[in-house]
């Protein structure tokens, strides 16, 4: 049936094309329908090649060419291009522009799909372009705004179980289409395998890859034990039988194939198979500026913020209510395999250059009522996830490498950062614990700016009631969150208050400039950045990215970083705009907005190396999730830490008034933690 649909579809575009839109009377109409049709002609002869295996045959500079073609709109003339929702507006008109604008951008999910030789995903979306300009040449009734805006919502909403069955499979399963291939029996020295993804290759990858080939595989084996034994740790330190696990899920950037190569045969040695899926690419099913899955260096970025919120269409209460169902009934289809996921393994990169948006009174944003839309299914999806994956049976792991867009030092950086990632954590341990032994003697802690940084802030912590055997810090070493390096706990919100300030940060691939949060009791009152001459700008990037849409969202972290030689690195090769806070969450003390590291998995308990409980795994927040879970998790958690050289001190105050400074002019002061100033000192 697919197969016949797919015939009657094509037979329809190339008669369009053939009679060169002439059912339509506007000319730039005519040229818009041009465009979308050339190129679903364009990706559905990738497919075809794909389909017969002549693409696999090609060589490494056809296959370029080929990528080129498919992604030139993006690279080059995106200005110019009816993906660009300004200058869809301005040629087509406000109504026309912005929806026929999101259209074509769903389209360009076709790359991708061909790529897996996916005919279904390539049809519907056809069907789809077929049918809005049939909306055009229906000589009877003009096409409306609200007739094309209807025509995408039933896109969405008809195919909403295929999407989420898609979805979640990819997720928990470990049949892993194109991917398996490259992975498993690719020559990874034929660097034209990176062509076979069907996702955008630049110099990025391909001299990532080069780079990687020229590692020993001794090296190789050491990132990817790293790696796996963090992930493998990770179980052992939260107390949890990764024996009941089969599957991990393993996320990374292009051109970390070897790597991922030997981490999966090494997952295997552990009894986990891998489950590899590609970062969405519809706009439809959840593509968005977060990268789950394995990915590469984005085309176009302006493109990716000016689509982030297509979805705003056709996300009405109706639409919501039928995704979360649907949502809910694939993973009942897929129950077995998904009590049987761990979780997440992740390679992250860093080193593009900072990317700030252009804002487009053009492209699509949400209202008021969206933005709560979002932030609802954000939670109720987290909470149908949870069910089926357990969080209190599943762990994580995340490490950071640089790529070649980090500059003319990569290879030099790259060392560091194995440096950094391989740290002793029985060193760290033992020096961290001096902090957690003062920290657990105060009632509250009070972290203030120096030199421009306007930071003032008092965080409550945790009442111990008894100090012997319990304690309110986590002492984190290398599992889940490598690199070592830092103390964290779950503040008591009430109490918590001030304001937190960084001069430069960057946020998940965001940068932001003078950010200030104000907080009372321990909830976002008040924030704003700098970014943008306009104030409401900047508050909306900050919502969009930080807030995750919700109106406030509580502290669910205070954490002290110690890794002095990743800050050292940090200023050595001048990495503050790019270092992921991943490794920054470890350059300094730091707040975390959204639940604490503990969502979900609350009533576990879970023990320092010290032998203590950790106590402070919940606030007066997640503590609703017995009586009302909606409110209590927001499904996201984003660090914002504060360099060392902008802190006049953290000070530990005790209930009688008295205190101990743990840093002071950015070094720290503990007796014991003279190593730690080291690094600093070189600089």
């Amino acid at each position: 049936m697919i197969e016949e649909r797919y015939v009657l579809a094509t037979d329809r575009i190339n008669e369009i094309l053939d009679s060169k839109c002439s059912e339509i009377e506007d000319i730039t109409v005519k040229d818009y329908f041009h465009s979308l049709f050339i190129w679903i002609k364009l990706a559905d002869e990738a497919r075809r090649l794909v389909h017969t295996g002549e693409m696999n045959k090609k060589s490494l500079e056809e296959k370029k060419e080929w990528n080129k073609k498919l992604y030139e709109e993006l690279t080059d003339r995106y200005e110019e291009s009816y993906l660009n929702p300004s200058y869809a507006c301005k040629k087509l008109g406000d109504d026309y522009g912005r929806i026929l604008s999101c259209i074509y951008a769903e389209m360009r999910s076709m790359s991708a799909y061909a790529y897996e030789d996916d005919l279904k995903n390539i049809l519907i979306r056809m069907e789809l372009a077929v049918q809005i300009y049939g909306l055009f040449a229906d000589k009877e009734n003009e096409a409306t705004y609200d007739s094309l805006k209807n025509c995408y919502e039933s896109f969405a909403f008809d195919y909403l179980d295929a999407f989420m069955d898609e979805g979640v499979s990819a997720l928990v399963c470990t049949d892993n289409g194109v991917v398996d291939s490259i992975i498993a029996n690719a020559d990874l020295t034929d660097l034209s395998y990176l062509y076979d993804y069907g996702e955008y290759i630049s110099e990025n990858e391909l001299r990532l890859a080069e780079y990687m080939n020229g590692l020993s595989q001794d090296k190789i084996d050491s990132m990817a034990r790293t790696y796996t034994e963090g992930y493998r740790m990770g179980f052992v330190t939260l107390n949890k039988d990764i024996t009941i696990k089969d599957t991990v899920e393993v996320r990374y950037f292009i051109g970390f194939e070897r790597v991922v190569r030997a981490a999966v045969k090494m997952f295997l040695e552990m009894g986990l198979k891998a489950s590899i899926r590609r970062c969405a690419v519809s706009f439809v099913t959840g593509r968005n500026s977060d990268k789950v899955g394995y990915y590469s260096t984005s085309p176009c970025r302006q493109f990716d913020a000016d689509h982030e919120y297509d979805k705003a269409l056709f996300f009405s209460k109706r639409y919501m209510e039928r995704k979360l169902e649907s949502y809910r009934n694939a993973f009942e289809r897929y129950k077995d395999q998904a009590a049987l996921m761990g979780g997440p393994a992740v390679i992250e990169c860093f080193g593009e250059e900072p990317f700030c948006p252009v804002v487009k009174k053009e492209a699509i944003k949400p209202d008021e009522d969206t933005r709560k839309r979002f932030a609802e299914y954000s939670v109720r999806a987290g909470e149908i996830t949870n069910k089926y994956i357990k969080g209190e049976e599943r762990s994580f792991t995340i490490i950071a490498f640089p790529v070649p867009a980090i500059g003319d030092r990569f290879e030099e950086i790259f060392d560091e950062t194995i440096k950094i990632n391989t740290l002793d954590y029985v060193l760290y341990r033992d020096m961290q614990q001096k902090i957690i032994d003062v920290l657990d003697s105060a009632k509250e802690v009070h972290v203030l700016g120096r030199d421009g940084n306007k930071t003032d802030i008092h965080v409550k912590l945790w009442e111990l009631k008894d100090p012997a055997k319990e304690t309110a810090f986590e002492n984190c070493v290398a599992d889940v969150n490598i690199p070592v390096g830092e103390v964290f706990t779950s503040p008591v919100l009430e109490g918590t208050h001030g304001r937190l300030h960084v001069k430069n940060v960057f946020l998940e691939g965001h940068p932001y400039k003078d950010l200030s949060l104000v907080f009372e009791d321990g909830m976002v009152k008040e924030y704003t950045c700098s970014n943008y001459e306009n104030e409401e700008e900047n508050r909306n990037y900050i919502k969009e990215y930080i807030l995750d849409n919700h109106e406030t969202l509580p502290i669910g972290e205070f954490a002290i970083g110690t890794n002095t030689v990743a800050y050292a690195a940090t200023r050595k090769y001048d990495l503050g705009s790019v270092m992921p806070i991943l490794i920054a969450e470890k350059t300094g003390p730091h707040f975390a907005v959204g639940d604490t590291c503990y969502s979900y998995d609350e009533d576990m308990e879970t023990f320092n190396p010290d032998g203590k409980k950790i106590v402070a795994r919940e606030n007066s927040v997640s503590a609703l999730r017995n009586t009302d879970p909606l409110k209590a998790y927001f499904n996201c958690h984003t660090d914002i830490t504060i360099p060392y050289d902008e802190l006049g001190y953290i000070r530990a105050i005790r209930e009688d008034g008295s205190f101990t400074d743990i840093i002071k002019d950015g070094r720290f002061v503990l007796e014991g933690l003279e190593k730690l100033n080291e690094p600093l000192e070189e600089l």
